[in-house]
């Protein structure tokens, strides 16, 4: 019962402390026995009238010496003596696509049955970031995080802050590193900035063999801007001709040319692409080609094989795991190929 922990204001010692030794105190004698549920945050700082923080700091320090663990949907409660808790961690993803779910596969395989795991979508909102990180704060021992959002300085400063709110020790940036942040945090991203050059350097023989390189995608893609150069610094590094697109008209599909898909691969741009080459009568592979960024299973199908580059998904799951397994916090790039196939 919440009334069982009591403060005393009057005391030297701070009133975290006094939180943590009266529930160890309340566990030893029996009174919270194990499985036993405490106090929410919320329940237990209205009681005693004081901030949830407080309340935070002291369960947080509670959990850290295993008198007492945490669960989502259940709260708080007085751990198993001697026994090893499995660790539970938040995945916070941006959106579910076939990218996350191969990259979420293979780190579900990595890490086995070492851990509990629970996913929840941001959707790229940073309100829905913070309600998540604030609601959540003390109840997992790692958060897996895409910070994908806009790339002004206003919403990149909001969400730094918001980050700074999970310890290093328990944060991991997945796919997108925002570098801002300081600190001995782990990070296993793609760099947006240099690898369409890296991953169309594997192409770079054939690609000569075509009298221009066109790039299609939206402006509004998180990440145009910094691909997009990638793309134009690696055909002028090369000599390659380049035209940029931000829709597909029958003007530009033109024979014996490449088309780079910035976006998903099912968006209509690929649709409408495809569809436009063959009320030409040309096919893909043979008298255009097709390469498309970001790699997923269904491409083996696609056009009897859908060129892509694409940094590896499944590696980025594997050493997400391994990171939490090993408690070796890092920054590690991913690799990033081109995966050859038919249209290409």
């Amino acid at each position: 019962m919440p009334e069982k922990i009591k403060i005393d204001p009057e005391s030297q010692t701070p009133v975290y402390k006094q939180i943590v030794g009266q529930v160890e105190q309340l566990v030893r004698s029996g009174e919270y026995p194990e499985g036993y549920l405490l106090p929410s945050m919320n329940e237990l700082s209205a009681t005693l009238d004081i901030s949830k923080e407080t309340v935070k700091k002291a369960y947080s320090i509670l959990r850290n010496k295993g008198c007492i663990d945490a669960k989502q949907g259940k709260g708080f409660y007085v751990a198993a003596t001697g026994t090893s808790n499995k660790l539970n961690i938040l995945l916070l993803f941006d959106k579910l696509s076939t990218y996350k779910q191969v990259l979420f596969n293979s780190f579900a395989e990595e890490i086995g049955s070492a851990a509990e795991v629970t996913i929840r979508l941001h959707n790229q909102n940073v309100d829905l970031l913070e309600y998540y990180i604030d609601e959540n704060l003390d109840l997992f021992d790692y958060y897996v995080i895409t910070p994908h959002f806009p790339l002004d300085a206003a919403t990149r400063k909001r969400v730094l802050k918001i980050l700074t709110r999970i310890p290093n020790r328990k944060l991991i940036m997945v796919d997108y590193w925002m570098k801002e942040l300081p600190g001995n945090y782990g990070a296993v991203y793609q760099d947006f900035d240099n690898d369409a050059y890296e991953g169309l350097g594997y192409g770079l023989k054939k690609l000569k063999s075509y009298s221009k390189l066109n790039v299609v995608t939206l402006p509004s893609s998180l990440y145009y801007s910094s691909v997009s150069k990638a793309v134009e610094r690696f055909c002028r590094d090369n000599d390659i001709a380049v035209e940029f697109h931000t829709k597909i008209t029958p003007e530009i599909i033109r024979e014996k040319e490449v088309y780079l898909i910035l976006n998903s691969q099912y968006d209509l741009g690929l649709i409408e692409l495809v569809r436009r080459a063959r009320e030409r009568n040309y096919k893909v592979g043979r008298d255009i080609s097709i390469i498309s960024y970001n790699e997923s299973p269904i491409n083996e199908i696609i056009l009897n094989g859908l060129t892509t580059i694409s940094t590896d998904f499944r590696q980025m799951g594997i050493l997400v795991a391994r990171m939490i397994l090993d408690k070796a916090p890092a920054k590690i790039k991913c690799d990033f190929q081109m995966i050859r196939r038919n249209t290409f």
